[in-house]
């Protein structure tokens, strides 16, 4: 107890005064380093501030570049999807021509195939493979050809059809998703320091694993450009082949046609023509065969009249035969009747020639029976060619798609 109420350790002046100016010397390198600090914080201040706002300009302008870049490859996959879709359009007309080339195909096809099947029905020696029925299979092979290439080119344009959509499709998506970029950059473009809307983003740098490098950025629309480029081209050269085959088509079917139109109208005269003749010598076989019968007919009277004569001079012969004794004398006149007798009997046995006429008749029958036929046979073939095929060919018509 008597300790703690001993008096404090008293110091001498000269510690007094060396604590104090110690203390001044401390607080005077105390202020020093703050003053030093305060500087050296106004400075840094200052920099961040600069370095702040020269960073945030620079990401400004950044953003702006990469709006222009976004504006130009929505401009250059735009004019591309423009190029395309009518494109497209103009390809789509395209395959209704080549449709309506194909179905104008069928009936001149049935037609050719029904004058083949009609002219089966010729009959005898007019079932000829004449140059009508060469014409006609050759036309049927020209338009199974025509058929056959169209149909192929009808599948090409579908397909090239399909790619241009295909790369429409493509098109749409990068222009959509450079339409959503645009308008986020336009939005970060807007942001200021004082926008009410700004926040802290957790994770904002963080760098997920789909993104791209700016070049496969570009190396991505260039692709879509270069493909819209490849199919835009293709399209054009279809079109232009397609223009090629419909026009060299409608000719070598027309060509064709004519070709067959020109063999029936020929075969048409040939046949009136050998019919013609045909009834020419009918009416001169049935003339000769009236005159045969004529003949025949003059035949058997010069026969018939001669019975008359033979009879009496048979019946004379007889009467002499009975003269008594030597009235029985062969006298002028007995001679004379025997020669009259055998002189009738000569020139009737002569008149072989009604035999021979009537053979000739027959001839002439047989003849005109043939004749007949053959003319119905003409008539047949006149009117499977001239009726059946020739009219059912004038509905034919080659139109130009």
């Amino acid at each position: 107890m008597a300790r703690l109420l001993q008096a404090p350790p008293k110091f001498l002046p000269t510690e007094w005064d060396i604590a104090n100016k110690m203390q001044c010397a401390s607080t005077e390198s105390q202020k020093s380093r703050s003053e030093r600090t305060i500087a050296e914080s106004r400075r840094l201040l200052d920099e961040i501030e600069k370095t702040t706002q020269k960073t945030q300009s620079d990401v400004n302008k950044k953003i702006e570049q990469r709006q222009e870049e976004i504006k130009f490859w929505r401009q250059e996959l735009d004019n591309k999807l423009e190029q395309i879709v009518h494109e497209t359009e103009v390809l789509l007309t395209f395959k209704t021509r080549l449709e309506k080339s194909l179905e104008s195909c069928k009936e001149p096809l049935v037609i050719a195939q029904k004058c083949l099947l009609n002219r089966q029905r010729r009959a005898g020696i007019d079932l000829v493979h004449d140059e009508v029925e060469q014409e006609l299979v050759k036309e049927a092979e020209v338009l199974q050809g025509v058929i056959a290439l169209l149909g192929h080119t009808l599948e090409q344009t579908n397909e090239q059809i399909r790619l241009n959509r295909s790369t429409k499709y493509n098109l749409e998506m990068d222009l959509k998703d450079k339409f959503t970029a645009s308008m986020i950059d336009d939005y970060c473009a807007s942001l200021t320091n004082n926008t009410s809307d700004i926040r802290y983003a957790d994770n904002a740098m963080k760098i997920e694993g789909n993104f791209v490098s700016p070049e496969d950025w570009i190396d991505f629309s260039n692709t879509n450009v270069e493909k819209a480029d490849k199919q835009r081209n293709n399209s054009l050269a279809l079109r232009a082949l397609i223009d090629g085959i419909l026009s060299q088509t409608a000719n070598d079917m027309r060509k064709q046609c004519e070709m067959v139109n020109v063999a029936f109208r020929n075969r048409v005269m040939e046949v009136k023509d050998a019919k013609h003749k045909l009834e020419t010598l009918l009416a001169m076989v049935m003339n000769e065969t009236a005159s045969q019968e004529k003949n025949i007919a003059a035949l058997r009277k010069a026969i018939a009249d001669k019975e008359g004569p033979v009879k009496v001079a048979e019946t004379r012969l007889e009467a002499r035969n009975h003269r008594p004794n030597v009235e029985l004398c062969y006298d002028t006149v007995q001679y004379r009747l025997i020669s009259e007798v055998q002189e009738i009997t000569k020139n009737i046995q002569r008149q072989d020639m009604l035999a021979q006429a009537e053979t000739e008749l027959k001839g002439l029958r047989r003849q005109q029976l043939s004749l007949e036929e053959e003319i119905q046979l003409k008539e047949n073939t006149l009117y499977i060619d001239e009726v059946l095929c020739m009219q059912m060919r004038e509905s034919l018509y080659i139109n130009n798609f």
